[in-house]
């Protein structure tokens, strides 16, 4: 079970990143007042559980953050570009401050000092809210209607609370609460209610059983008060009553929250100081003056619109509690709402995969044994039992399936402040970010994609002038896009900067002796230099480039993921870097190749289709196949020993695999047909030979390489002598 410090500092970061979100979205758009009240949300959910969780020095800091966008929210304050990069600022210190906590780690004086520094940052916008005047007393005569209703001595909110029982369990403390509405302003008075409490020998310890009723004092507006509980929405019973209200809208909340039992909760309320004796002789005569029969609830009279449905439903007569009814009905016949979503931690789902691959190695070792069996029936049931495996395969791995919009998202900031420390002016546009992919390719691929970002800004993207003298708009663009495509994911990042200047790669890979002076390279293969390490064409080091370390270490990153990153390029126009990775590296569909007593998977989705082929063309390393020529190479020479053939008799076969644009022939002796394959890492001998992505166990217990495909086709494609556009489609 998730502890109330786990739930809130996964909830507070997500909150951050929407708050962040919608600060670079005003900064666009100032104007949006939907925005606005969005990032007002979000500081106020971020201090509220704050407080809950005992995080008192990101609830003090949060606090001013909530002040400003307050008074933002309120028309007190204009939506400038330096308001958003201050509060950007303070919700970069809350994250420092959410990560220390995580640590248990109290701030240091530097991250003090950072925080006074923001809010000194902040001052020009904070101003004091004076305290509102309390409520005068009403006399006797003012507190009489129009309509002949009394209205109550009290000045203070009345806050009615009934807690569902389930709230341990989702990691809710109720003396959190009580201390996020101390936070709000003054809680004058709390009187527990203990009705809903069984009997000792029926008391589940898991489940809560305890109500409130409270007096508070704020400058709050109801809304506020509601919104402290609206991650409890669906779990609690809330009435909120403001000062002053009149004796029947009491007498109503009491018939609601204590049906049967008004007059008991009504001296209690006052035995707690929490309503005035006098008040209570009113309360009594308006309770006696009410028929003997239920009445009916006016719905209108319910301060809390979002649990109406429960004001509704107590309503009902009292009922003996069933112990055994307990945890699913508490209150009434109110039904708990079915939650949409659930969350898991990624350890469990990382080990349901890992079960549901050995059970794919299992199922396949046990068809195994029933073909050598021979059994009909045998096959029949395995083979049905195949076909779940694979439903569960599937449904294991769209589990760990993410939308990349998330990563992309956290772009826009990276943008934003990249582009002012340039001086540019660049905006970035983002496609396809419903495209779902493997959790763990999302993880790992935020620090390449961050790079070729700032890549494309700070090389790609001219200064105003230069594109406005080539007629250019003056706002540069970067625009990042996932799309499937072939059973992989598609990733680019284009710019409309002034592309790559191919005369200066190559006069400086010239420089470093990574070419030959004379050397005939094509456009291609001039652009992958950029990818070599130390490489860089920067005239000065700054911050952002002029190192010559990232592009190498970009592509090694996505390799490690079985995937490859291409580049092309247009002079004076842009260019675009295009990554394309698999879907999943856990578990994959492939098909099962073979030369001698060694066993190959190449991924299923990269299979184009397989041809017979002559083994005595041995002339030339490519074929004609259908007009294009297809180069192929030998996974016998590739993996074999120097010199090894195969016998005579055997044929072989063509295997045409495709990825990227490109493709190319792989020559086997056996083709076996598809399986699934479970993918193991290789041992660290193993490690640094190329052309292999990982390993597989046959269902017979034997060994299968599964080849890594992309970087066979650039193997092949740089040692053909064709430049890649001879094997384009």
């Amino acid at each position: 079970m998730e502890t109330l410090k786990d739930v809130f500092l996964l909830e507070a970061r997500d909150q951050l990143e929407a708050l962040e979100t919608t600060l670079l979205a005003l900064e666009r758009d100032p104007g949006d007042e939907a925005q606005i009240h969005g990032a007002f949300r979000a500081a106020h959910t971020i201090k509220g559980s704050s407080s809950m969780a005992d995080a008192m020095a990101i609830t003090a800091f949060t606090h001013n953050l909530e002040n400003v966008l307050e008074r933002m929210r309120d028309g007190e304050l204009v939506v400038e570009s330096e308001l958003v990069s201050a509060l950007l600022g303070c919700a970069d210190h809350v994250r420092i401050l959410l990560d220390l906590f995580a640590r248990d780690a109290e701030p240091d004086a530097p991250t003090r000092s950072q925080g006074q520094a923001l809010l000194e940052r902040l001052r020009p916008w904070l101003e004091s809210t004076p305290e509102p005047a309390a409520p005068l007393a009403a006399s006797s005569a003012d507190r009489v209607e129009p309509g002949g209703q009394q209205r109550l001595v009290n000045d203070a909110w009345h806050i009615s609370l009934r807690l569902g029982p389930e709230i341990f369990q989702r990691g809710v403390e109720p003396i959190g609460l009580i201390r996020y509405l101390a936070g709000l302003g003054e809680l004058v008075r709390v009187l527990p209610v203990t009705d809903a409490l069984p009997p000792p020998g029926q008391m589940d310890p898991e489940l809560c059983y305890l109500g409130f009723e409270m007096a508070f004092r704020g400058a709050v507006v109801q809304a506020d008060i509601e919104e402290a509980f609206a991650f409890l929405q669906g779990e609690c019973a809330l009435h909120i009553l403001p000062p002053h209200s009149t004796v029947a809208e009491l007498g109503r909340l009491l018939q609601a929250q204590a049906p049967g039992r008004e007059a008991e909760l009504a001296q209690q309320l006052r035995q707690a100081d929490l309503l005035d004796p006098q008040d209570e002789l009113l309360l009594r005569d308006w309770l006696a003056g009410q028929s003997a029969a239920a009445p009916e609830l006016n719905l209108a009279l319910a301060p809390d619109p979002i649990l109406q449905r429960d004001l509704a439903a107590s309503a009902a007569p009292e009922a003996t509690p069933d112990p055994a009814l307990s945890r699913r009905a508490p209150q009434g016949e109110r039904s708990v709402p079915v939650q949409a979503q659930l969350r898991v931690d990624a350890d469990k789902l990382d080990r349901l995969v890992d079960l549901v691959g050995e059970l794919v190695i299992a199922g396949a070792a046990a068809s195994v044994i029933a073909a050598d069996v021979g059994r009909e029936d045998l096959n029949e049931a395995l083979s049905v039992l195949s076909g779940l495996i694979e439903d569960m395969r599937d449904a294991a791995m769209q589990m760990r399936m993410v939308q990349i919009g998330a990563t992309f998202n956290r772009f826009q900031r990276v943008v934003r402040d990249v582009s002012r420390e340039l001086g540019k002016d660049i905006e970035l546009i983002t496609e396809g970010g419903e495209t779902e992919l493997d959790k763990s390719v999302v993880e790992k691929i935020g620090d390449p994609l961050m790079h070729l970002v700032r890549n494309s800004m700070d090389h790609g993207i001219e200064p105003a002038e230069l594109r406005l003298a080539r007629g250019k708009p003056a706002r540069g663009r970067v625009t990042l896009s996932a799309q499937h495509e072939a059973g992989s994911i598609l990733i680019q990042i284009r710019d409309d900067g002034g592309g790559l200047d191919t005369e200066r790669i190559l006069a400086k890979a010239v420089e470093r002796k990574l070419v030959q002076p004379k050397q005939p390279l094509s456009e291609a293969e001039i652009h992958q230099l950029i990818f070599e390490p130390g490489f860089s064409t920067a005239e000065q080091v700054t911050e952002l480039s002029g190192r010559g370390v990232g592009m190498d270490v970009v592509r090694r990153n996505i390799q490690a993921l079985r995937g490859s990153v291409s580049v092309e390029s247009e002079p004076g126009q842009g260019c675009a870097f295009s990554i394309r990775l698999p879907l999943t590296l856990a578990i994959i569909d492939g098909f099962r190749v073979g030369i001698g007593d060694a066993h190959f998977v190449i991924p299923l989705d990269m299979v184009a289709e397989c041809i017979q082929h002559d083994r005595h063309a041995r002339s030339c390393d490519y074929i004609n196949l259908r007009g294009k020529l297809l180069p192929f190479v030998r996974l016998r020479e590739l993996f074999g020993e120097a010199g090894d053939s195969a016998p005579p008799e055997v044929a072989e076969n063509l295997v045409v695999v495709r990825h990227g644009g490109q493709q190319v022939g792989i020559v086997v002796e056996k083709l076996y047909g598809e399986m699934q394959a479970v993918i193991k890492p290789l041992g660290v001998m193993f490690q640094g030979i190329k052309g292999l992505a990982g390993c597989t166990l046959l269902g017979n217990g034997e060994i299968a390489v599964v080849l890594d495909i992309p970087s066979l086709i650039a193997q092949l494609m740089r040692g053909s002598g064709h430049p890649p556009a001879a094997a384009l489609e």
